[in-house]
């Protein structure tokens, strides 16, 4: 099963999620063959979340991914958004044709309920598309919105990858690709 865990900053935690750099990293490599996408969201040099689409077994096996993660123990993170998630590219962000340096890229993340909507790329964008996928409820029954990490020009291009009015509210967060460098 797959999950999307975004991890959302709490205001002035930056000194702290520095000194735990390593903790996370060293965390986030026992779950290594597993992720299918990482990364920070930022504001300029700021991190401002985490996030991760990981494969694990079960919802219970994904709670105690996001919340035994050391950044959470430590109280960096305000709160956590958690969801079971489909890999429509059915690739990680390592087999994103583009690469991790060209073009600006973006988390995507619009919650809705009702009618799925976007629950499959928007057509000529999948070049674009580092990681697309609905977000549903634990079961996988029930469509809760969608999720995408995408490289584009600009933040409101990137909004363009989701139907407008299907969703409460659309974000968009400059992101960047994850990992240990």
């Amino acid at each position: 099963m797959e999950f999307f865990c975004y991890h959302r900053d709490r205001p002035g935690s930056a000194a702290l999620r520095e000194k735990l750099t390593e903790e996370h990293w060293s965390y986030m490599d026992r779950y290594d063959d597993r992720l299918i996408a990482r990364g920070p969201t930022l504001d300029g040099d700021t991190a401002t979340g985490s996030v991760h689409i990981v494969d694990l077994p079960d919802p219970a096996a994904a709670r105690a991914f996001a919340f035994d993660e050391p950044n959470y123990q430590a109280g960096i993170y305000r709160d956590v958004l958690l969801r079971r998630w489909r890999n429509v590219l059915g690739r990680t962000m390592w087999d994103f044709p583009g690469g991790r340096e060209d073009g600006s890229r973006y988390l995507v993340l619009g919650l809705g309920t009702g009618q799925a909507a976007d629950v499959v790329p928007p057509p000529g964008r999948r070049d674009d598309l580092i990681a697309y996928g609905p977000l549903l409820s634990d079961d996988g029954g029930t469509w809760l919105g969608t999720a995408a990490l995408v490289r584009t020009t600009d933040r409101d291009t990137a909004r363009t990858v989701l139907t407008p009015d299907r969703y409460a509210d659309i974000e968009v967060h400059d992101w960047e690709f994850g990992g240990r460098r």
